[in-house]
């Protein structure tokens, strides 16, 4: 963000949902705060992660790399996640327990990108990533929640996302939250 550019500040209080999403001027000469500050669900709260949260969600993003068949690295994935935070090359939201524990029961990590046609910034969800115990209780949901109110308090025109074809309860979750399958346009992939 700009220096002296605020975003606008979006409260919407649902039945067990509360978004916050606070204005945040950011000198150039600091990193960039979290603009997330709160939002609540009766299992968790879901908040910005910055580069002090690398060790607690490193272990999740190993686990969701595994799901995806890829071989355990824990360094190399707490290393990944730092340099994207670091750099600013994308925003990871983390589900916390409300438990005094704390535990983190997930997180959603999206990547700018932009929309030539339409010439606007969009995201792109590209992990989402919710521990075992902890699925089918809403921390999905409420993370793609906290994701589309930050998005939007960003001016984000839209996030964009891919899952497996036979992953269909993430396809349930993805509908059940807004979400819409494209019918349109094919994906291809070059690996270089």
């Amino acid at each position: 963000m700009r220096q002296g550019i605020r975003s606008p500040e979006v409260r919407i209080n649902g039945s067990s949902r509360l978004y916050i999403v606070s204005s945040r001027v950011t000198p150039p000469s600091t990193k960039r705060e979290p603009i997330l500050a709160d939002m609540t669900h009766d299992l968790c709260r879901v908040r910005e992660a910055t580069v002090l949260d690398v060790d607690l969600i490193a272990p999740l993003f190993d686990a969701y790399r595994q799901f995806y068949g890829q071989a355990p690295d824990l360094h190399g994935s707490g290393a990944f996640l730092r340099r994207r935070i670091q750099h600013g090359e994308s925003r990871i939201l983390v589900a916390e327990s409300l438990h005094p524990s704390g535990h983190v029961l997930g997180f959603a990590q999206v990547y700018p990108s932009f929309s030539s046609v339409r010439r606007v910034p969009i995201w792109i969800l590209n992990d989402l990533f919710v521990v075992p115990t902890a699925r089918r209780s809403g921390v999905g949901a409420t993370l793609l929640g906290a994701t589309a109110a930050l998005a939007k308090a960003l001016r984000i025109a839209s996030i964009t996302l891919a899952t497996g074809r036979a992953n269909g309860a993430a396809q349930a979750l993805y509908a059940k939250c807004g979400y819409s399958r494209d019918e349109d346009f094919y994906t291809y992939v070059l690996d270089v």
